[in-house]
Parts: C-alpha cells; sequence; structure tokens
C-alpha cells in the first residue's frame, strides 16, 4: 500500500502482501514503439542488453536500499539481517528519508531510461518507474496524522512480532536479543504517533470517531498487569531448552523489564490519549471528503488501488450494475433449492437456520482442512505451475479476532522457513457460515493469495522488488476471480457454497458501491451498512467490520472486482480467439508467472500471448 512503511508492516502482518512504498496506476503501458525499436542488429542488440545490465543492478541497489530503510519488509520476506531494527516510522526525518529514497530511485532509473529495451527488461522498467512515481506522488497526503486505526494498528502489530508466533523469529540466542533490540523502539514510536495526532487535530486531520472506538478495547486487550499474563512473555514460555542457564536467565529478566518498563507504559500511554484527549477530537463524518484535500487524496487511492483512470463515479455505477447481476443469479439459486420466501428472507434464511453453523472451533477447522483436500484433488485440471512453499491452516489469534476478517492470508518466508498461512478467524462463531467455506478457501489460500504470491516469490528470474511487490488490483482480482473457478476445481457441488460463490462476489460488488459513496459521494456508514444488508445475506458483525475497515482504509476495497473483471474478460477473450486451442492450463502459467502486473501491463500481455497461440 501507498499509505507509510509503518503502514505497509502493519497491513502485511494482518491481512495480505502489498509492496514496500507504493501500488501502481494504469498509465504504464507496454510500448509498441520500445518493442518494435528492440535489438535489430548486433550493435543495437548490445546496447540494449548493456541497458538491462545497467537497469538489472539499479533494481538489485534499490532493493538493498530499501530493506534497510524498512527493516521490517526484511524480516517479513524472510531476511534476518535487519531484525535488531526498528526506524521510527512515523518521525519527520524518516518521512522525509523516505521521500528523498523514492525521489533519488526515480530519477536514477529515467536517467538510464527504456528506449532499446523490450520483453521482461521493459515490463521491469515500466513498473519500477510508475512505483516510484506513484510514492513520489502520494508525499503530499499526511498518511502520518492518521498512524493509527482498528485495522492500521501498530499496537497489534508489535504483539503479533513480539509473541514469537508471527515473522520475528525467536529460535537462537540471537534472534532473542534482536527483538529485545527492536521492541526497544517501539515507545519512541507510540510516542511519535501521539504526537503526530497532536498535530492532526491542529490541521483538521483525525480520524472517524466509529473507528478509534474500535481501537481503545484492542489495546486494553493487550495491557496486562505483569509482564508474564502478556503475549510479550511468550517466547519466555517457550524458550527453547538448548539455551545455556546463564541465557535463560538473562533473558528472562531483560525481557520482563523490557515488558514491564518500556511496553507496557508505552501501551499505556497510548491508550490513554486516545481514549482521554484525541476522542473528542475525532470526528463524526467518515468520507476522505470530510479532510483537507480529501477528494485528490481519494482520487489517488483510487488510481493507485484499481491501477486504472476510471473515477469514483465510474466504479460506483459499475458497481451499482454488478449488484444487480448477481442479485438476480442468487435470487436463481433460491429457486433452484426450493425455498418459497423471497430473496430477502432467504437471506435471513442462511444467516439464521442452525443449519449453517460450526458447532465448535475445531468443526469450523476441520471444515476448511476438507476444503484443502477437495481442492487439490482439482488443480491440476486448471493448473500446471504450481508453488513449492508450504501451507498451514491457522485460527486467527484472539487478540485481533474481533476487528480481524473472516479469512486471511500471510505469504510464506523467502527462504521456505515459514510457510504460507491462511488465517481462520473463529470469533463470534454463529457468524461463521458453512457456505462461506469453498469460496473463502478459493480466494484466500488456493489456487488464490497461496498460489500467486508464492508462486511469485519463486520467480528467481525476477528482480526483487518485482517478486516482493504487488498490485492489488491484480493480486485481489486474481484472487476473486479463483472463486469464480469453483466448478472446474470440483468445488461448489452443494448448491448451497455455490450461493456463498454469489456472496461473495456481491460482496466485493457492492464494495464499488460502498466505498465509493462513502468517500467520494458523501454517503453515511448507516447508509452503507443499510445497503449492504438489503443486497446480501452477510450478517451486520460482518457488514459493520466491513464498512468500517472501507472508512478505515480508502480504496483498497476496489481493486478486489475491478481486477477479477479484468482477468474474467482475458479469459474470455483467449477463449474467443483460440477456440479448440485454448489451454487453461497454459492461460493461468501466463497469468502467473511473470508476478502481480498493473492491468494495463497485464492486459497487454495476455493479448500479445493469446496472438502467438494463434499462430
Amino acid at each position: 500500500m501507498h499509505r507509510s512503511a509503518l503502514a505497509f508492516a502493519i497491513a502485511v502482518t494482518l491481512m495480505a502482501a502489498t509492496p514496500v512504498f507504493a501500488s501502481g496506476a494504469a498509465t504504464i503501458a507496454a510500448s509498441p514503439s520500445a518493442d518494435a525499436s528492440a535489438a535489430t542488429t548486433p550493435s543495437v542488440a548490445a546496447a540494449a542488453a548493456a541497458k538491462a545490465a545497467r537497469l538489472d543492478k539499479l533494481y538489485a541497489d534499490f532493493w538493498e536500499a530499501s530493506l534497510k530503510l524498512n527493516p521490517l519488509q526484511a524480516t517479513f520476506i524472510g531476511d534476518p539481517r535487519y531484525n535488531d531494527q526498528m526506524p521510527n516510522f512515523l518521525s519527520k526525518d524518516y518521512i522525509d528519508q523516505t521521500n528523498r529514497f523514492n525521489e533519488q530511485w526515480l530519477a536514477k532509473a529515467k536517467a538510464i531510461g527504456s528506449a532499446g529495451l523490450s520483453g521482461q527488461a521493459l515490463l521491469s522498467y515500466q513498473i519500477f518507474i510508475e512505483q516510484q512515481q506513484d510514492a513520489v506522488d502520494g508525499e503530499r497526503f499526511h498518511n502520518e496524522l492518521l498512524p493509527i486505526d482498528q485495522f492500521n494498528n501498530m499496537a497489534l502489530m508489535a504483539v503479533q512480532l513480539g509473541s514469537g508466533t508471527n515473522a520475528q523469529p525467536f529460535q537462537t540466542v540471537k534472534d532473542y536479543d534482536d527483538w529485545l533490540a527492536r521492541a526497544s523502539k517501539i515507545p519512541a514510536i507510540f510516542d511519535t504517533a501521539i504526537a503526530n495526532m497532536r498535530e492532526g487535530v491542529k490541521e483538521g486531520i483525525v480520524q472517524p470517531k466509529v473507528l478509534m472506538v474500535k481501537v481503545i478495547p484492542q489495546l486494553d486487550a493487550v495491557i496486562k498487569g505483569k509482564p508474564e499474563a502478556t503475549e510479550f512473555w511468550d517466547p519466555i514460555k517457550n524458550m527453547p531448552k538448548d539455551f545455556s542457564a546463564a541465557d535463560k536467565a538473562r533473558l528472562t529478566a531483560a525481557y520482563r523489564h523490557l515488558i514491564a518498563d518500556q511496553l507496557m507504559p508505552s501501551f499505556h500511554r497510548l491508550r490513554d490519549y486516545i481514549a482521554n484527549d484525541y476522542m473528542q477530537h475525532t470526528r463524526s463524518s467518515v468520507g476522505m471528503s470530510a479532510l483537507p484535500d480529501g477528494k485528490a487524496w481519494y482520487a489517488y487511492d483510487v488510481r493507485t488501488q484499481t491501477t486504472t483512470d476510471e473515477t469514483p463515479e465510474q466504479i460506483h455505477a459499475i458497481g451499482l450494475s454488478e449488484v444487480a447481476r448477481i442479485k438476480k443469479e442468487m435470487d436463481a439459486l433460491r429457486v433452484q433449492v426450493g425455498y418459497k420466501g423471497d430473496l430477502k428472507s432467504f437471506f435471513h434464511y442462511l444467516q439464521t437456520d442452525p443449519r449453517f453453523t460450526f458447532k465448535s472451533e475445531k468443526a469450523l477447522l476441520d471444515g476448511y482442512n476438507s476444503v484443502y483436500a477437495k481442492v487439490m484433488k482439482g488443480v491440476p485440471r486448471d493448473f500446471s505451475i504450481l508453488p513449492k512453499a508450504k501451507f498451514e491452516i491457522r485460527p486467527v489469534e484472539a487478540y485481533r479476532a474481533k476487528s480481524a476478517a473472516g479469512g486471511q492470508y500471510q505469504p510464506p518466508s523467502m527462504d521456505g522457513s515459514r510457510p504460507g498461512i491462511f488465517y481462520v478467524n473463529t470469533y463470534d462463531l454463529p457468524s461463521r457460515k458453512t457456505w462461506d467455506m469453498e469460496d473463502l478457501f478459493l480466494h484466500e489460500a488456493i489456487p488464490g493469495h497461496h498460489f500467486q504470491i508464492s508462486i511469485q516469490q519463486e520467480q528467481t528470474g525476477l528482480p526483487m522488488f518485482r517478486r516482493f511487490g504487488g498490485f492489488n488490483a491484480y493480486v485481489e482480482g486474481y484472487a476473486l476471480y479463483c472463486e469464480t473457478i469453483g466448478y472446474e476445481l470440483g468445488m461448489y457441488t452443494d448448491p448451497y457454497q455455490k450461493f456463498g460463490q454469489l456472496q461473495a462476489e456481491q460482496f466485493r460488488a457492492m464494495r464499488l458501491v460502498v466505498d465509493t459513496g462513502i468517500h467520494a459521494l458523501g454517503w453515511s456508514r448507516e447508509k452503507a451498512i443499510a445497503y449492504m444488508l438489503d443486497n446480501s445475506a452477510m450478517s451486520p458483525v460482518d457488514i459493520e467490520a466491513e464498512v468500517e475497515r472501507y472508512i478505515a482504509m480508502p480504496a483498497q476495497a476496489l481493486a478486489y472486482k475491478t481486477g477479477q473483471m479484468k482477468i474474467s474478460e482475458l479469459r474470455a477473450k483467449a477463449a474467443k480467439a483460440l477456440g479448440p486451442k485454448f489451454d487453461v492450463r497454459a492461460f493461468h502459467t501466463q497469468l502467473l508467472e511473470d508476478g502481480s502486473l498493473p492491468l494495463a501491463v497485464l492486459e497487454k500481455k495476455m493479448d500479445n500471448w493469446i496472438a502467438s497461440q494463434q499462430h
């Protein structure tokens, strides 16, 4: 995401993979003239090869510099070199440093230029330029003045890192010392967050109250009177047995001091400031348009998240059309299963009938493991390219479950030591429905995020910024596309599971309406909730959480349906053009093997592939 290095770290921990600095926009396009001018003589070919080599060196240097600038990025991909470091991501000095970084690397790449490049070299150049340009364009918006909400929550990020169940390793004595050093920087970040929120109050850039009331319980769940009662103590409880007695004693004392004298007091300060001061300055409005420069801010968010030049009003209209189409399909399924009431009462039936609920957390997790086994039987039909990374299903941790989505994916580490993880939310068990399992697994796990992100990371021929970057419209669009191919994979044999797919697609279509409604058209939170209740079988609990997510993360939710519609369009185009020569496995290989791309670049790439298959 474009918001900040800290927001990136939080987002990748709590949700899904996103690029280090910025998503790209649709202004990239594979250049026909550049392709046409590529290597026609030995001297031209040599010049192009030399330029590509210079750019490859630039990308490698950029990646190394970006990991030093954002050591959390290194930790999340499994590079341990900076596990002891934690810059103050919210400080003016760090923000200025990041801005200079983006501007300098953009200038370096432009100085080399793209003339003569073709193929992957041209693709990498265009993606790099667009990413860095978007980062520079985003400098005018002061995200640091909105440092925390119920989704972008640095406190939860700290707990996840320090609990020993996430990206921060706790296997060696050095690992334990690394966390001591890194965690000692957290209080300064929290204090800067408070200072930035005070500045935001002066500037009129404050969070909606409806978001911040959700932050207080999150902080309360972390704050404990004794170090041993906190999640930060878990690494001590789980300390490796082969540590020496001296190291065990030293680390135990050091962690007790860290938690009692540094972390818990800083959590208290953050919590007390938000509850006792900031809360009275929060706003009753919920849209970006209520903020200074808010219209331009949201337009930037829309452009970077969708990688298109569509306006919020155009996206809103597309959403209304898609909601109406999908609603008709839902009603046809209601007739198919023999339900006699209208669609609204059918939604109520699906939400309230006990047959669609899980008896226990174990039953829910067992259900997803069964879906896992079923999907893998169907994968060979559609996919010949598979990831090497391992995969696990885990429940969402209790301290963040209340505000978390129903399912989330965390990518594997670069070296494979940490698997890809599909987190299943078991909070409020009655709200988790059996008919939602198959589509959610296809999206978040296999063949959705786990396949796409893992395969991308494993493409060692790509520059690192492409292997570990991403464009939400592609990443989330592909995952939503995977829900639509469930029949091909042997899923949706139960019509209620097919309803789950329609419900999920409707959910993403409603986002086009609601997100733009909130941030561009003046919709209230209550209007957004009512709209989603009227057009889906989602539970009130889920709808409330989702609407508040759109408030907290403007335009991010637009990426899903935008990307899915483009990928589905490209598949239909390929099938029509190639007829009996169309091979869905080859299509999926083309879709996945070059990693995440802006939609305009993806379309150009797939058009070229279609043309190559026609000869």
